[in-house]
């Protein structure tokens, strides 16, 4: 990407705000991700972050298994395998190679907009079908579909508590430079009643984008049948704070800097994901860290299978274990939902 096309973006972002007045941080993260996710492949040691499949092939693995045994104990339906943003499609590849070995092997479905990404995916991934949206995954069959560090890169809507009420954040642009202001007011009667009387310069983030998604989906799989797991990093709210986020050459850096450049993300409201599953008809399961639920699956096993089969590697597997468990164990967040007449997925217990 040349430097003309990075102005050109901030040109484009700075000229709107000059013309209609400053945008909502949702129009402002949408236009900056879409063009980020458009013109790179912003994983691994030369990108900007590392999700868990590239950590470990024992991440992927672990999730088809998991899928496998859902799908047996469902009593091997015909299902298609659906994932949204699915990076350089690691995940599917470990997940459908594992799998297999049980006998699940069904047509794979990557929603994806990425050129650049897209073309990852079909060197590790070759026979999928590509989609814009999740609305055109396919409607005949079960589907289970996987959403790992998807939603958290979906736009947000941030509300700031002023010292007379409520008003949604925008970003302004002076003299070149982004900057976040307190914009429209909002009502009070959305701000949830717990959280009301929050001190002044408090910060609430909703994701109309996210809920949007989840509740297609999982009205998609109530209806259909199947599954999906969602694994990313957040909470489950209501809650105050602001979690925007750039990451760039893996470190942090300023959301309001080089649109475009940086990888912007938000924490994800598990709670309020497993509240539009039950209004699609859908059955969400606990929400559990990331460390329990592969521990769970069993990763503490697999891990010392390939240490044996590498004793050479030993070390490099346990420090890849202890990462996917302990450092991004409680951080990361899992909720999985399925149909109502599918059995209960396996990594939820309590």
């Amino acid at each position: 990407m040349s430097a003309g096309d990075e102005a050109s973006l901030a040109d484009r972002l700075a000229r709107a705000i000059t013309l209609a007045g400053p945008i909502p941080i949702a129009q402002f993260m949408a236009a900056a991700n879409a063009h980020y996710y458009a013109t790179r492949d912003p994983l691994g040691a030369g990108g900007d972050f590392t999700t868990a499949p590239e950590i470990s092939q024992m991440f992927g693995e672990l999730i088809g298994l998991w899928a496998a045994d859902l799908w047996d104990r469902a009593g091997r339906p015909q299902v298609a395998w659906g994932e949204c943003g699915p990076g350089r499609g690691t995940l599917s590849a470990d997940a459908l190679r594992a799998a297999a070995k049980a006998g699940f092997a069904p047509p794979v479905h990557f929603v994806e907009t990425s050129p650049v990404l897209r073309a990852e995916q079909a060197r590790r991934v070759p026979a999928a079908t590509w989609h814009d949206d999740v609305t055109t995954l396919p409607e005949d069959v079960p589907l289970i579909v996987v959403a790992n560090e998807f939603f958290d890169a979906l736009p947000i809507r941030q509300l700031v508590r002023a010292r007379d009420g409520w008003a949604e954040r925008f970003v302004a642009c002076q003299d070149t430079l982004f900057v976040p202001v307190a914009g429209k007011p909002v009502p009070a009667e959305i701000i949830p009643e717990a959280l009301r009387d929050a001190a002044p310069g408090s910060i609430i983030e909703t994701s109309p984008a996210s809920v949007a998604i989840f509740r297609a989906l999982a009205r998609r799989i109530g209806s259909q049948g199947g599954a999906m797991l969602t694994i990313d990093y957040g909470y489950e709210g209501p809650a105050i704070g602001d979690t925007l986020q750039a990451v760039r050459g893996h470190a942090y850096a300023n959301p309001f800097e080089r649109p475009g450049e940086n990888d912007l993300t938000a924490h994800v409201d598990f709670a309020t994901l497993a509240a539009a599953a039950v209004k699609e008809g859908a059955r969400p399961s606990p929400v559990v860290g990331q460390g329990a639920f592969l521990r769970a699956l069993g990763i503490g096993s697999r891990a010392a299978a390939l240490a044996k089969a590498a004793p050479g590697r030993a070390d490099g597997i346990a420090a890849d274990r202890d990462r996917l468990t302990e450092d991004m164990g409680t951080l990361f967040k899992v909720l999985a939902v399925t149909a109502p007449a599918w059995p209960a997925p396996a990594g939820f217990a309590a």
